[in-house]
């Protein structure tokens, strides 16, 4: 038969043996073709070691510096013939929960709705208990309008909605790194009053390293008022402010936010219901009352108020000890801060050289 081959003119050529790869470069051959995660390679390596240190989890574990508790686990889910087991798991919930309003619920909303286009979802709950005899959720009445668009006007609707949408995001006070130097966060607050049957609203500021505080009463809570008062503290600080915190309130929207933009502040809103985010000036806002107004100061007539607060405040600023700051007054803090601290600039020292009593007291009442 060789014979035969041979004078075919074939020659025969020795068979080249098959050697089948370790384990380690097969499997990092397939994760590669399998396009496996970064997550999964490392866990692929983590085997691999682990097989050629005589399969040790103790050595594993500390060499990759992962528990035992981890390295079971996965050990438990590796098919070594499917490396795709090494993937992370979809962690969405098996069951999740599904709208429990019914069909008989949604139609009879729509018809309620439709009769009553103006009226609200508390008023259309409370309607379709009395229709037909069995409670219903707001939130149900809430979710019909919305997805079937049962509006007065649709496209207005709309446009509120998109116009809500592009609001600029509120920054919480909780997510800004605090700095313990002068001008870093000034906190603002409102103090709402009835006085002889009036309302009259008293804006305090304070900056919450030197405790240097100001305080102005209005006839409004405008926000136009609230840039007004803004300004002023701004302006008695020589400009030297990086951040304004304060809560939620409508006066702190519109004028105000545009002076903030002006002023180039970093603006920062207290969490709704957190009197907590704003313990400064809550502080200051109680001082204010037991230390001024309780002491016969309560009057509806701004000019007056405002004189009288002013020469309160020189006290609060100039005189007055303050146990947080080491029994030193405001303005002996915010002096000494402002010449060590280098992030000052030279506008800082004619600040100190003009700052007196006088220009305290102009400056309040212009």
């Amino acid at each position: 038969m060789v014979k035969a081959v041979m004078k075919a003119g074939y020659r025969l050529v020795p068979a080249v043996p098959y050697v089948l790869l370790d384990d380690a470069t097969r499997w990092r051959k397939q994760a590669e073709a399998l396009g496996l995660s970064k997550g999964a390679r490392a866990r692929l390596e983590w085997f691999i070691w682990h097989k050629g240190h005589a399969q040790s989890a103790s050595l594993t574990t500390r060499h990759f510096g992962i528990s035992r508790k981890t390295f079971w686990k996965w050990d438990t889910r590796f098919d070594r013939t499917n490396l795709r087991t090494l993937e992370e798991k979809s962690r969405a919930p098996q069951r999740v929960r599904h709208k429990e309003i019914t069909i008989e619920e949604e139609g009879r909303i729509i018809k309620l709705r439709t009769a009553h286009i103006r009226w609200g979802k508390m008023k259309l709950a409370v309607v379709y208990k009395t229709t037909y005899g069995t409670p219903i959720s707001s939130w149900k009445v809430q979710y019909t309008i919305k997805k079937h668009g049962l509006y007065f006007h649709p496209k207005k609707n709309a446009q509120t909605q998109a116009k809500r949408k592009r609001s600029k995001e509120k920054k919480r006070i909780t997510g800004l790194s605090r700095k313990p130097f002068p001008g870093f966060l000034v906190a603002l607050d409102t103090i709402v009053l009835w006085i002889d049957g009036t309302k009259r609203y008293i804006f305090t500021a304070i900056d919450t390293a030197s405790k240097i505080a100001f305080a102005r009463m209005y006839t409004t809570k405008s926000s136009k008022n609230a840039s007004d008062f803004l300004n002023r503290f701004v302006y008695l600080l020589d400009y030297e402010v990086w951040n304004a915190g304060h809560d939620n309130g409508s006066e702190f929207h519109k004028h105000f936010q545009k002076a903030i933009e002006e002023l180039q502040l970093g603006d920062w809103w207290s969490r709704p219901h957190t009197p907590k985010d704003n313990p400064f000036n809550e502080r200051f806002n109680r001082t204010l009352q037991d230390e001024f107004i309780a002491l016969g100061h309560l009057t509806n007539d701004v000019d007056r108020f405002n004189r009288e607060v002013t020469e309160w405040l020189i006290e609060y600023a100039f005189v007055r000890p303050h146990q947080t700051l080491g029994y030193q007054t405001p303005w002996e803090y915010y002096s000494k801060a402002a010449k060590l601290l280098p992030m000052y600039s030279s506008r800082t020292t004619s600040f100190i050289v003009r700052m007196s009593k006088v220009y305290f007291f102009q400056l309040c009442m212009c």
